[in-house]
């Protein structure tokens, strides 16, 4: 939250001109804590919104957030199309490989091994690997970072918000309650971050081969079409039509009445 915060003062917003919307789990209620429009929604639809509420009005900033679970799971539909229209607004992941808020099940993300209450000899299929799932789908701005790396994370969500279409940033962020192997001293350990290897993230193939690395845990911006239009450019999309005239139009009781 304290990156989303910095990285939108940074961008040069205001909480009047800043819209937060939210999805159910851990990360839900994050708009209540920053004073600026936010709506907390239901499982997994918080994308649809979002892209609702840039369309409506594009003077806004759109920022989604949400959990692995929340974005990965019964998201995953809304995720793919989100990512290939290319709205420009950012999306915020809190993925922390486990369903913390409903104690402590395996998500989409979580370990082919490990072991909660609901899998004791864990899920037993292939984590969803959500970098290659925007990358697949079209996505203009993938990036991940650690929420413990405060001034990195602020830096890349920046760059999400800066960039013109879709912003994506998959956020690990460890659960202390429920899960005790992605902890932070193993990401401590084990992130590589992109750019002290001076890694070009408008190479795609580079891009593509960091995305599918399974053995190493990378943090910084992998992959950046710097030529990709927002969709709401492309469509010339650039007027408010937020205002809604107060009561039904004209007609309108006398038409629903038909229907009964």
């Amino acid at each position: 939250m304290n990156g989303m915060m910095k990285a939108l003062a940074n961008t040069g917003n205001t909480p009047d001109n800043t819209f937060i919307v939210a999805g159910i789990g851990c990360s839900g209620k994050i708009g209540t804590y920053m004073h600026s429009y936010a709506l907390h929604g239901v499982h997994g639809r918080a994308l649809p919104v979002g892209t609702g509420v840039k369309l409506a009005n594009p003077e806004l900033e759109v920022m989604v957030a949400g959990g692995d679970g929340d974005g990965y799971s019964i998201g995953a539909g809304h995720f793919v199309h989100a990512v290939r229209r290319n709205v420009d607004m950012s999306y915020i992941v809190m993925d922390n490989r486990i369903y913390g808020l409903t104690k402590g099940q395996a998500s989409p993300t979580s370990r082919e091994d490990f072991e909660t209450s609901t899998t004791p000899e864990g899920p037993q299929q292939p984590p969803v690997n959500p970098l290659a799932l925007a990358l697949a789908s079209g996505g203009t701005f993938i990036a991940q970072s650690f929420s413990t790396d405060a001034q990195r994370h602020a830096e890349i969500v920046q760059k999400a918000i800066e960039h013109d279409g879709f912003g994506f940033v998959n956020v690990f962020s460890p659960c202390v309650t429920f899960n005790d192997v992605d902890t932070y001293d193993y990401f401590r350990d084990s992130l590589v971050d992109v750019a002290e290897s001076g890694h070009d993230p408008t190479d795609y193939d580079a891009a593509k081969s960091k995305i599918l690395d399974a053995d190493k845990e990378y943090q910084g911006v992998l992959w950046q079409n710097e030529s990709a239009v927002a969709y709401d450019q492309k469509h010339n999309i650039d007027q408010d039509m937020s205002a809604v005239d107060s009561g039904a139009p004209d007609g309108a009781m006398d038409l629903v009445r038909e229907f009964y």
